[in-house]
């Protein structure tokens, strides 16, 4: 693709997500590849290397990540350290910087020094972004594994932790997702044919196959395979799930797997409103509007009419492309850091 002037690149875990602006700094196009990176460094690499060909040489590459949490690595400073080995090689001929936070961007060759600010900062650039853009409120970005609830108020992010551990702590993050989250992780038991049974503590479905019954979850929202690695149909949901309290599937067990879906999807938005709540409390006054993002942001704004606050889909903020909206919102961390780089860049 021609006449792009920037990369923004949030490398996960799970997947690898890429933004494209031109030189008149208005996003172009949003690329995302699933990416197992606890398979190993092979996958990531080839992931960085098919993403990039893409492009011209030369063209300047700003990255947020959270591929350092997978168990790939020892610990998470060997996996910023190591991440940023496999960037620098991957994407080696054009500029690269490394997003830290409240740090700004550093040198690849440096990550060693900035590592606990470097590892899962994708949150911070996308908070960062909407401080400059917007009065106050709360990001709530619900991506295919986990949520992030992140106050914001006028041109400073007012998150009160920083690390994993700490926004765990603080209920900032919530181990949560659209598509990866085991069922069995939502409840201990849910009602079927008129009694509570205990969900098997099994990995036969995925909060994929709940919101597919539902009818939430859009198709690029689920790019790994399914729990049994069968295929996304609305029947092979309902055969997964149903897995889960001891039962089989059958054609007139379609409408009892909905309702089954339906009491969990209710017990995950349960799970992140709490936390909301708990985010709310330390808050200087409550937040009159929740921002979405992310795969899961129907959750968000499920959660704003439910709470009476004002919504906004941050598929109306960060482009006025309607053909790219959704996808950077889905992708939001990739389109933020690639435009905090380009505020950055010298004129």
């Amino acid at each position: 693709m021609n006449k792009i002037a920037r990369l923004g690149w949030d490398v996960g875990g799970a997947h690898v997500k890429l933004a494209a602006f031109g030189q008149d700094g208005r996003l172009k196009a949003v690329r995302i590849a699933p990416c197992p990176v606890w398979k190993g460094e092979a996958p990531l690499a080839t992931t960085l290397r098919e993403l990039r060909a893409e492009f011209a040489p030369g063209v300047p590459s700003a990255v947020t990540m959270t591929a350092e949490g997978a168990d790939l690595w020892p610990d998470r400073r060997a996996g910023v350290v190591g991440t940023a080995a496999l960037l620098m090689r991957e994407l080696a001929g054009a500029p690269l910087a490394l997003f830290a936070g409240p740090e700004g961007f550093v040198p690849p060759e440096r990550a060693a020094e900035h590592a606990d600010h470097i590892g899962s900062a994708n949150w911070y650039a996308t908070a960062a972004v909407l401080a400059h853009l917007l009065p106050g409120g709360v990001l709530i970005d619900i991506g295919s594994t986990t949520t992030d609830l992140i106050p914001f108020g006028s041109d400073r992010v007012s998150a009160h932790g920083f690390s994993d551990a700490e926004r765990l702590a603080s209920n900032e993050l919530v181990y949560t997702g659209a598509a990866r989250t085991p069922v069995m992780a939502l409840a201990a038991e849910a009602p079927f044919e008129g009694r509570f049974l205990p969900l098997m503590a099994e990995h036969y479905a995925t909060t994929a196959d709940l919101h597919r019954l539902t009818g939430d979850l859009t198709a690029d929202a689920d790019l790994h395979p399914s729990a049994d690695g069968g295929p996304k149909t609305m029947e092979a949901s309902a055969r997964r799930l149903l897995r889960m309290v001891g039962h089989d599937f059958a054609p007139p067990m379609l409408p009892k797997a909905k309702a089954l879906a339906r009491h969990l999807a209710e017990a995950q938005l349960a799970r992140v409103n709490r936390a909301l709540d708990a985010v709310a409390s330390g808050m200087e006054s409550e937040p009159e509007l929740l921002v979405g993002a992310g795969v899961g942001r129907f959750m968000a704004a499920r959660l704003a009419e439910r709470r009476a606050l004002a919504y906004l889909d941050l598929a109306e903020v960060l482009t006025d492309d309607p053909a790219l909206s959704r996808q950077a919102a889905d992708c939001a961390p990739a389109v933020a850091v690639g435009l905090l780089a380009a505020a950055l860049a010298p004129a």
